[in-house]
């Protein structure tokens, strides 16, 4: 056997048991399995503000989120599973319901408790809730499909849909540049995603050599004073925690500077009198606390306990700026393909849902403090909304207009040939305006080899921003960082 024809066998036998989408159906399954419970377990308690006179508590509870496969309730109310061939003749949706358990508890005793439907999700053809799933040929062809159809779109009102791959900065990771103008030769950026929020934290050095962090309404904190605010207080820790190797002189500066501030509540005041927080003392502080523990790196926690372990962190991102900006480390390339992330089917998926969640748990808040205005007491079962968020999943995946301002993630499907299809379920896009030149952004970066395709891609304006992957390029899923933190105890991590 010549080389050529063992190279011929090899590809062969990867696409007998492997399809191009199989990194989509593969992050829709996970979306479907793991993403969906752990949205609900970050809203898994309600509390409404207005509730009877006689009631001094009350909560809402959400536990165990499941989707069933997929069908159809005719008119006579009947249901019956539908398959594919039928959805796009009848111009229906293939979606499946999904269902939760809800229970009501009145001063810490469970009211009522019931499994309702909150609505349907469309399902990704071939995925593992897909009724395609795992058939030979021959049935493909018995129930209507073409048995060499690769699956990884979906079917909205009888018309294929495919989810565009989104590239995205890598999030919870600092990126440093210089800049060419502005106040602060080098700026520090990231992205803290974390409990449904994604936060941008920037790091300068200004001119009176003051460290500053801004991220939300928090414009320009000086940085040791964040740090002694989230309990950090001894000088000689944050100098510790920073390098215990050396010391920065540019850190004595700030140090020195705001000596005066000894404790956390002095630290907080000052942060909650810099962002206009002109309410009493206390409620001041309060508040502060609050944002802090909200915005304020969201990756790594929003409870009060996380505060340390958030000032710790702030000392290694600090460590990172001083030595990128004294030249000791390289600044960050943000087209190296080690800073990018790909958000693929499941992962769009998850923050279209995160976000309607929240639209239905409000909707449903709503429901239930008008009807006690009223003065009666509705049992939850009545006031649950469970076209409000199949109707929202709908009409993004329909139009392509996505949560975050975003335009054109779902697209028709273009079926001219066989291997535009495939070209199409391929597809990666950059967030980037293609009006503007971003000439760096269009270059073929040498971290896409093997990755993405360095042939296609339009001419014009979208050159080098709409990409595709290559033929043999799979994409993995983010581990949950308690797994990692769980292998990496297992291997001898210590925690500080």
């Amino acid at each position: 056997m010549t080389k050529h024809e063992n190279s011929n066998v090899l590809v062969q036998k990867f696409f007998e048991g492997m399809t191009l989408v199989d990194s989509d159906i593969a992050s829709f399954n996970n979306f479907i399995d793991k993403e969906l419970q752990r949205i609900v377990d970050a809203n898994k308690v309600v509390e409404p503000t207005i509730i009877p006179h006689n009631v001094e508590d009350f909560k809402i509870r959400f536990d165990r989120i499941w989707v069933t496969k997929p069908e159809i309730t005719e008119a006579d109310g009947s249901k019956r599973n539908v398959y594919p061939v039928e959805a796009r003749l009848r111009k229906i949706s293939y979606a499946a319901p999904c269902y939760i358990e809800v229970s009501a508890h009145i001063n810490g005793v469970q009211r009522e408790s019931f499994t309702t439907q909150i609505g349907s999700i469309p399902i990704m053809l071939k995925s593992k809730y897909c009724h395609l799933y795992k058939l030979s040929k021959d049935d493909l062809a018995d129930k209507g499909e073409d048995p060499d159809d690769l699956g990884g779109y979906f079917i909205i009102n009888g018309t294929e849909k495919v989810l565009i791959s989104v590239e995205d900065l890598a999030a919870n990771k600092l990126m440093i540049e210089k800049e060419k103008i502005g106040v602060s030769e080098y700026v520090g950026k990231m992205f803290s995603e974390g409990a449904s929020f994604k936060i941008p934290h920037t790091i300068e050095k200004l001119k009176d050599s003051m460290f500053y962090l801004s991220f939300t309404r928090v414009k320009r904190i000086p940085i040791v004073v964040l740090m002694k605010a989230l309990g950090l207080t001894k000088d000689e820790d944050i100098m510790n925690f920073i390098s215990k190797e050396r010391q920065f002189d540019s850190v004595l500066i700030n140090l020195f500077e705001f000596a005066d501030i000894k404790n956390e509540e002095e630290a907080i005041d000052y942060i909650a009198k810099k962002t206009g927080i002109t309410q009493a003392k206390d409620v001041r502080i309060e508040r502060m606390q609050e944002i802090m523990d909200k915005y304020l790196l969201p990756h790594l926690g929003t409870r009060p306990e996380d505060r340390l372990y958030k000032a710790y962190n702030l000392c290694k991102l600090l460590k990172k700026f001083i030595r990128a900006s004294t030249g000791e480390l390289p600044l960050d390339d943000k087209d190296h393909y080690a800073n990018k992330r790909l958000k693929l089917s499941g992962d769009l998926l998850a923050d279209l849902f995160t976000v309607n969640l929240k639209v239905l748990v409000n909707d449903l808040l709503y429901n239930f403090q008008r009807i006690v205005k009223r003065g009666k007491f509705p049992s939850i079962k009545v006031i649950i909304r469970d076209k409000l968020l199949t109707q929202r999943i709908y009409s993004s995946m329909a139009t392509g207009s996505w949560v975050g301002g975003r335009k054109g993630i779902s697209q028709r499907i273009q079926r001219l040939n066989f291997l535009e299809t495939l070209s199409h379920l391929q597809r990666v896009v950059s967030p980037l305006s293609a009006s503007q030149e971003n000439f760096k952004a269009r270059e073929l970066h040498p971290t896409q080899a093997g990755r993405l395709c360095c042939m296609e891609t339009p001419e014009g304006t979208n050159i080098g921003l709409r990409k595709n992957l290559a033929i043999l390029a799979k994409v993995s899923l983010a581990t949950p960082e308690d797994e990692l933190m769980k292998c990496l105890k297992s291997l001898g991590l210590k925690s500080i």
